[in-house]
């Protein structure tokens, strides 16, 4: 089986079902648990949004021309507190109605520990599961991209908005009280909260009373030591698949980011 890499797609289930995407096809992973699983890169990568083939991968999977002009490569993507919509600066205006101009969330998420993030409300849980997080909990509801932004940043000055990818393979997260996080963080942030409320209106961020999300990864023994995979240096991966979290395969021989390679051009067996 050949073809062009994807995100690994995931549904939230106990364990958590990941899908690997290859082409056209979808490979059930959890099936292949305790097997020995080869990933051969051709060497070819193929842009993932015009299709045409470039010898680097830029963005997670597009060419140099498409990573420069399209809304879903911009800084903004990574740092949501400085997008520009509003400023009609935005390189896609139609894609920023429909992919920034919409509701988020904030949330609190155990990865590596305590973290804060956001999430588009169409991409709840599978943010969730791809950052590897075991508990999640959404704590408020935001009109907009900027605003969610807007509110990490301020949470961040308490709490960490990265996870620290090594120690969440190994499983160093012991369970949180995220709501007990919640209660100690939020009055912390009550002055840019009234702030926020003062540019973009009283309804603009509500606060929200959810249950923790559990989510159970399928890991069948967590790698003490990290050694990563990495097809620009080695074409071949292979090993006896010990299970997924977030969007990394972890192997007995170490573990490989299936999304930082997306759209390079790999065959599986096993």
């Amino acid at each position: 089986m050949q073809g062009t890499l994807k995100k690994l797609k995931a549904t939230l289930t106990n364990p958590i079902q990941y899908q690997l995407p290859i082409g056209d096809e979808l490979i059930n992973l959890n099936e292949y648990f305790g097997r020995e699983v080869t990933l051969t890169f051709s060497g070819n990568i193929y842009c993932c949004s015009c299709g045409k083939k470039t010898k680097k991968s830029y963005s997670q999977g597009h060419c140099f021309v498409c990573m420069k002009k399209l809304a879903s490569c911009d800084m903004c993507i990574m740092k949501p507190e400085t997008c520009h919509f509003d400023q009609g600066t935005c390189r896609e205006p139609e894609w920023g109605e429909a992919n920034c101009m919409i509701p988020h969330y904030v949330y609190l998420a155990n990865t590596s520990g305590l973290k804060v993030g956001i999430t588009r409300h169409t991409q709840i849980p599978t943010r969730w599961i791809d950052q590897g997080a075991t508990q999640a909990l959404p704590i408020f509801k935001v009109q907009t991209r900027l605003q969610s932004g807007l509110v990490e940043v301020a949470l961040a000055e308490y709490i960490a908005d990265k996870t620290n990818w090594r120690n969440m393979l190994k499983g160093i997260n012991p369970e949180l009280d995220l709501k007990e996080s919640a209660k100690i963080l939020i009055p912390k942030i009550e002055e840019k909260l009234d702030e926020l409320a003062q540019l973009f209106g009283a309804t603009a961020i509500e606060r929200l009373d959810e249950e923790v999300v559990d989510l159970s990864f399928p890991v069948g023994e967590y790698p003490t030591k990290i050694s990563s995979f990495n097809f620009d240096k080695e074409p071949t991966v292979t090993g006896v698949l010990k299970g997924i979290k977030g969007q990394y395969l972890i192997f007995d021989k170490g573990v490989i980011n299936i999304r930082k390679f997306t759209s390079y051009e790999v065959s599986f067996s096993a």
